[in-house]
């Protein structure tokens, strides 16, 4: 197990590879929800764990090419189980992941890591990635001595993005309007995707009103990373 000083460098060493970051960290006060690190004893700080732009693309590739299953029905989750329990062991902490219970507030954490808010597409927007990036897990620590070292920190104060975005291009960017300043029409964007102009336009290219947004256009994700994702959310479930 890595010592107090070097787990931060540890945990980075042992992301980085994979393609994955280390995000913001959420530190709990006594009193507070915190999830269970072990039986008696709650978790002092989750490190969230995440991906941004394409980076983890070839690995995540490379590795499903080599299941015979090709990663089964949600690839992507396993891959994460897959990579994070073993670094988790490691460092001795607890992972938890969004789509496996016990099920943890992941929107929430990233608020309060990162200080970001939604967009109206429903997705977190970062100040520097914009839409592309999302949280595969989040890694859990019974103690935590190394401060907020996230690449944002903890914070209430960053800039929501789409506050600063006079034209708000990705409300008039969808062909079917699921877009709107006050919700995002799943079933209206399933709806789309399943027909015939949907699976030849937003389900193969990536979502028109993703792609109009103006911030974080360097991590766009590449072009199969976006088919991934597109397929997956036209999944009931998903």
């Amino acid at each position: 197990m890595s010592g107090p000083f070097d787990i931060v460098e540890r945990l980075d060493a042992l992301l980085e590879p994979q393609g994955l970051m280390r995000r913001g960290v959420v530190r709990f006060q006594p009193g507070e929800a915190a999830p269970a690190f072990d039986e008696g004893r709650n978790a002092e700080a989750v490190v969230l764990v995440g991906i941004a732009g394409g980076a983890m693309w070839p690995v995540f590739s490379a590795w499903r090419e080599r299941q015979v299953d090709r990663g089964g029905s949600d690839p992507l989750d396993r891959w994460s189980e897959v990579v994070l329990d073993p670094i988790a062991a490691e460092l001795g902490a607890r992972a938890f992941y969004p789509s496996r219970a016990p099920y943890q507030p992941f929107q929430f954490w990233a608020m309060q890591a990162e200080g970001l808010r939604a967009s109206p597409l429903g997705l977190l927007i970062h100040p520097a990635f914009g839409l592309w990036h999302s949280f595969r897990g989040a890694l859990a620590f019974a103690e935590w001595h190394h401060g907020d070292v996230g690449p944002s920190g903890s914070r209430s104060d960053v800039r929501h993005p789409c506050d600063d975005c006079a034209e708000k291009p990705c409300l008039s960017a969808c062909p079917v309007g699921a877009v709107t300043p006050d919700r995002f029409d799943v079933t209206g964007c399933r709806t789309h995707l399943a027909s015939i102009d949907g699976q030849s336009g937003c389900a193969d290219g990536g979502c028109l009103a993703r792609d109009a947004c103006p911030i974080g256009v360097a991590y766009r994700y590449p072009p199969a990373q976006v088919r991934f994702h597109m397929q997956a959310l036209s999944l009931p479930g998903h």
